[in-house]
């Protein structure tokens, strides 16, 4: 798997960290900032920020939209997923890619953090999320909504 494909798989999993907890999680328009890291790179992954739209019914159903039927691009499953509080933790597999992995993202009102630790055959991978609440959705960021 190409190191593009592993940053943008690393981007659509961040996508759904505003709805996957919705007990704790906020609708409305969230700023979200992942750095990717991986050992022995030549180059240092720099970090990528959106905007998402997470909608009050994606809010109010979060437990509907945890991808625990796997991953459409990645045939990814996510197992062990837990709400304690206000972090969501989770396990993951890719069928297709062999990358397997782990994750948490704890929410503290407006904002929240996280961090993913994934293997793909010999490589280590990780990656740190951070997000803020802008308030109401305005049409330029990314919807969630499938």
């Amino acid at each position: 798997m190409k190191l593009r494909n592993v940053v943008l798989f690393a981007l659509v999993c961040s996508l759904a960290l505003p709805v996957m907890a919705a007990s704790i999680a906020k609708a409305g328009k969230w700023e979200t900032t992942v750095q990717m890291e991986m050992p022995n790179m030549p180059v240092k992954i720099p970090p990528h920020t959106m905007a998402v739209c997470v909608t009050k019914e994606q809010a109010e159903n979060a437990e509907n939209l945890i991808p625990k039927t796997g991953d459409k691009r990645g045939g990814c499953t996510y197992t062990d997923v837990k709400v304690e509080g206000t972090t969501v933790s989770w396990k993951m597999a890719c069928k297709d890619s062999g990358m397997t992995g782990s994750g948490s993202t704890t929410y503290h009102g407006d904002t929240y953090e996280g961090s993913m630790q994934m293997k793909m055959r010999d490589q280590d991978m990780s990656a740190k999320m951070t997000g803020k609440f802008l308030g109401a959705c305005d049409g330029t960021e990314v919807n969630t909504k499938k």
